[in-house]
């Protein structure tokens, strides 16, 4: 019988919610360095392109209130495992 992989331990939230906090800052970080590279190159179309698709996290206002989704994959595959049982 296959044995399933071990899964963090979910009840653990803060620990969950911090390293994903962590994961999205230094996302946020390297687009915004990559941002002012491509300005200070004038280099404005691909500049601007970034700053469309991340413009929710560039926007002061708006940076902390954007949802990050995030989801386990093995987890994601059980469920649908289950919900799809018999089929």
């Amino acid at each position: 019988m296959k044995k399933e992989p071990q899964l963090p331990d979910f009840n653990k939230k803060d620990d969950e919610v911090t390293r994903i906090s962590g994961i999205r800052d230094n996302q946020s970080n390297v687009m915004i360095e990559r941002f002012k590279e491509l300005i200070s190159e004038d280099r404005l179309d691909d500049a601007f392109s970034i700053a469309d698709e991340w413009f929710e996290w560039l926007h002061p206002s708006m940076a902390e209130k954007e949802q990050t989704l995030y989801s386990h994959e093995e987890e994601l595959k059980r469920v649908y495992s289950r919900l799809t049982e018999g089929r």
